[in-house]
């Protein structure tokens, strides 16, 4: 089923790939070599990149066999293929057994970390949870006014210290706050640094170790917010990540403001981390829990084949 907010979030992605299957496929064309090779360049412009490629060679190869001889049967070919690049691709948000669930939150400048956790902790209160956010991102000032000003929209709590800052010190009171106020969810904003720094695994490793002092079987989450219009350069920055941390889960951002939402076929087929959220637009509640088929539908529009 494709739900009308990620049908609306897809559509940049769906207006380039979509519509032009669509036209592909509704010509009564023969399938042959030129249609083949039309497919595979509707499918680079989607940014899917190796997963068009192999998708491609595996059509040629039934077309070869004889297994594939309609243009009909290749729709109904790719979006299996799709549908099986994502299975598995999707997964709930861990809750803690007791006490508050710590879920970390990372990501580079500029990928929408802050505005991803705010609309994470939006979600969290509208299916009834109790939110704090911790402002440890202490190293640009942007970050701790932003998610001070998210904290007093949405009326929920916020630790933060002056910026510049130990961000673990800031992790620390606000673990201590979360238990003291018998919160669900401590939601903790880490530096947004660049993927290239060397320090990063260390600051988070402290972030870590002072959360722990007061919660030992935290983060239970570790999320890693990846920009969606950087298309095919988010897959090296999660490989880069999770090379240094223990990612749990992805948050793909801006997704509603590319037309390379394809990458997300990409990241699966080199990261087994599941894609927990999507980011859908500006409005806080433009956040969806990820759906694999509803995301292959969306991407496809009215090239898609009801099952």
């Amino acid at each position: 089923m494709v739900f009308g907010r990620l049908l609306k979030g897809l559509k940049k992605t769906r207006d380039k790939l979509g519509s032009g299957l669509a036209r592909l496929f509704g010509g009564g064309r023969r399938l042959d070599e030129e249609f083949l090779e039309e497919l595979e360049e509707l499918l680079y412009t989607a940014d899917l990149g190796t997963t068009g490629s192999e998708i491609i060679e595996e059509i040629q190869d039934a077309w070869k066999k004889r297994e594939l001889t309609e243009t009909e049967q290749v729709r109904q070919f790719l979006r299996s293929a799709l549908l099986d690049r994502v299975a598995g691709a999707a997964g709930d948000l861990v809750r803690a057994p007791s006490g508050p669930t710590v879920v970390l939150v990372a990501g580079v400048n500029g990928s929408g970390k802050t505005t991803s956790i705010a609309k994470l902790a939006g979600w969290l209160k509208a299916q009834g949870h109790s939110v704090l956010l911790c402002a440890s991102d202490t190293f640009r000032a942007a970050a701790v006014e932003q998610l001070t000003l998210w904290a007093e929209r949405l009326d929920v709590g916020i630790v933060k210290q002056a910026t510049g800052s130990d961000p673990a010190a800031v992790a620390f009171d606000a673990t201590e706050a979360a238990v003291a106020r018998k919160v669900d969810y401590l939601i903790v904003d880490t530096a947004g640094r660049l993927h290239t720094q060397k320090n990063l695994m260390r600051e988070l490793e402290k972030i870590v170790r002072v959360i722990r002092k007061t919660i030992p079987d935290a983060p239970h989450e570790t999320l890693l917010v990846l920009d969606s219009t950087t298309g095919q350069n988010a897959i090296r920055q999660a490989q880069e990540f999770s090379a240094v941390a223990p990612v749990s889960g992805l948050i793909l951002a801006k997704l509603d403001g590319t037309a390379k939402g394809g990458a997300v076929f990409g990241i699966r087929s080199y990261l087994d981390i599941p894609i927990k959220f999507v980011g859908l637009g500006e409005q806080i509640d433009d956040i969806e829990v990820f759906d694999p088929e509803g995301f292959v539908d969306g991407v496809l529009g009215e090239a898609s084949v009801e099952c």
